[in-house]
């Protein structure tokens, strides 16, 4: 009996001390790393967050850029990192899914890392070259599907989540074209512009220019609704219910640090996401805002993960 009380006051101790600790964080400047180089969204996102999470919390946020190997050196680094509430990765989709399901890592995303706060979302857009004579997603199904393998869909790369999505589309819409991976989506973009390629499944920020030059023509947007940013563009689930494909960027800390800690970070995003000013922000980049919990954004990581699994292995897309 005494030992049981024992242990319960040191418990309860344990979990005084570790609220203390979670109250008087941050003591000194916090890492936020990025897996990919400076000037991209990734980046800007992290920027912003810390930015708005520094203002909050009264310490420096540092962005620390950490690019390679499809962003698993940066993902890695935070899961191997001490979990005491000082480093954090701001990541994509890819490198909790697409890249540990078709590259060898160092890390198991689901159990070395944790969910803090989900920032912002992309959909992608299902582009097609101006020489294929279609006008409807319909009429390039119908288009397509008459000829299975005579057309070509680009993307940034083997495992890409351009490569993916546009497989996805393919394997729900029941259509046969060939995978044209090119070394980012620059290239890839170039040669749909060319009609080398008849379909390429963009980031709207890349293509949303050109569709307005009537250079591109955007068919279906890939989230479940449509973009305030594309009005006029359908969904892909408008026409194949239930479709689905969107990256996100997200605070992910290594597991082990303090709930209280990411508690306090998911509550000032969820402030963050409020404000206009930080929202204007968020929208100039093409980023929609994501205020979820952060059992809410750890479930949206597992169901992306087990849709990614599932199509890579009933496609076989793997990355030499």
């Amino acid at each position: 009996m005494i030992a049981r009380c024992l242990a319960a006051l040191a418990a309860a101790t344990l979990l005084v001390t570790a609220a203390a600790q979670a109250q008087s964080w941050p003591t000194r400047p916090v890492r936020l790393i990025v897996p990919f180089a400076p000037g991209g969204n990734t980046d800007a996102i992290a920027r912003l967050a810390g930015e708005n999470l520094g203002s909050a919390f009264g310490q420096p946020f540092i962005v620390d850029n950490r690019p390679g190997a499809s962003g698993a050196i940066a993902a890695e680094f935070v899961a191997r990192s001490t979990p005491d509430g000082y480093t954090y990765c701001v990541c994509t989709l890819s490198q909790m899914a697409p890249v540990p399901l078709t590259q060898k890592v160092g890390y198991d995303p689901l159990k070395d890392l944790v969910a803090v706060a989900n920032i912002g979302a992309n959909p992608f857009v299902i582009a097609v070259a101006t020489s294929v004579p279609v006008s409807t997603l319909k009429e390039f199904v119908d288009h397509v599907r008459a000829r299975p393998n005579a057309l070509n869909y680009g993307s940034g790369g083997t495992g890409n989540l351009t490569h993916l999505v546009g497989a996805l589309f393919l394997d729900r819409a029941k259509l046969q074209m060939t995978h044209v991976p090119y070394k980012g989506g620059a290239p890839a973009l170039a040669d749909l512009l060319g009609g080398q390629i008849q379909m390429y499944a963009a980031s709207p920020s890349e293509v949303i220019a050109f569709a307005k030059a009537g250079k591109v023509r955007l068919l279906a947007i890939s989230s479940e609704a449509r973009s305030a940013q594309l009005p006029d563009v359908p969904t892909v689930a408008e026409t194949f219910p239930k479709f689905r494909a969107v990256t996100w960027n997200g605070l992910l800390a290594p597991a082990g640090v303090a709930p209280a800690i990411l508690d306090r970070i998911n509550a000032q995003m969820l402030k963050a996401m409020k404000d206009p000013v930080f929202l204007d922000r968020l929208g100039r980049i093409g980023v929609d805002p994501v205020p979820t919990t952060r059992a809410e954004f750890a479930a949206e990581i597992r169901a992306d993960y087990v849709l990614w699994r599932d199509l890579i292995k009933a496609t076989g897309i793997t990355v030499q």
